[in-house]
């Protein structure tokens, strides 16, 4: 999968390090998810670098990372999903690749269609959890941690946009790929995620805005749920039907 270079555009941001973006750090939050094409994120971040900071650490500003999901055999995560169940949870590891760095994560979609995210830092060993990641997921979530092992893979390149007067912080996720245990790969070079993260749902934030102005509507979107039922043969995958053509849709373009 060819990278997309942005390297010019991104370094006309204002740079915020770790230690400032901590201000804005929202692991209990709430998302707003955005879906639209590659070709249109540099007219888009063209606008928001007047208003929005970028992260930078080690002189990078784009991040490669790479997400490993757990689910039990049942699939007991992706079906909370699919049926719209709340209160639901992810179990992932995360890996940041520049630095080498994996956590632990659990991001729950409470009752109250808030998002909270716990973590540790975890180093896996194999497949199975060890008692330190058993006793971390039991803590949060009443789940059988024995049978948990890794089901999908998802890979993208992230830049992350703060908003220190607003309080915001908008993740922006492109050069996707999902990968299954088989080996599979599916790569979706032209979507690109945007993920609006704020203390409080803000209909006149300004990122909301902006991405009205390139007519680019608010959306669900599971990168779980999606490479899951791109890469595997699941029930209940008719629910995704609209993601699948907007994905489609923006592919074939």
């Amino acid at each position: 999968m060819d990278r997309v270079d942005h390297t010019k555009l991104l370094n006309e941001f204002n740079p915020i390090g770790l230690e400032e973006m901590n201000s804005v750090k929202l692991m209990n939050r709430f998302d707003s998810k955005y879906v639209f094409s590659l070709n249109k994120l540099d007219e888009l971040l063209e606008v928001a670098k007047k208003h929005y900071h970028i992260l930078q650490l080690d002189h990078q500003r784009e991040f490669p990372y790479s997400t490993t999901y757990l689910d039990s055999p049942d699939l007991v995560f992706f079906n909370q999903h699919i049926n719209g169940k709340l209160p639901r949870s992810k179990i992932r590891y995360r890996t940041y690749e520049n630095s080498g760095q994996v956590f632990l994560e659990i991001k729950t979609k409470t009752s109250k269609n808030n998002t909270i995210k716990e973590r540790i830092s975890y180093s896996p060993a194999g497949e199975s959890l060890d008692a330190l990641g058993e006793d971390f997921i039991r803590r949060f979530i009443p789940v059988d941690t024995s049978v948990l092992r890794p089901v999908l893979i998802s890979r993208f390149v992230r830049i992350t946009l703060v908003g220190l007067e607003t309080a915001e912080r908008i993740t922006i996720d492109y050069n996707l790929a999902f990968e299954n245990n088989s080996g599979k790969v599916v790569d979706l070079p032209m979507i690109t995620i945007a993920e609006l993260k704020g203390e409080r749902l803000n209909k006149q934030s300004l990122f909301t805005r902006l991405v009205k102005e390139f007519k680019v509507r608010k959306t669900g979107f599971s990168k779980y749920c999606m490479g899951m039922s791109m890469l595997y043969d699941i029930p209940k995958q008719n629910s995704l039907k609209r993601k699948f053509l907007l994905v489609s849709k923006i592919e074939n373009a």
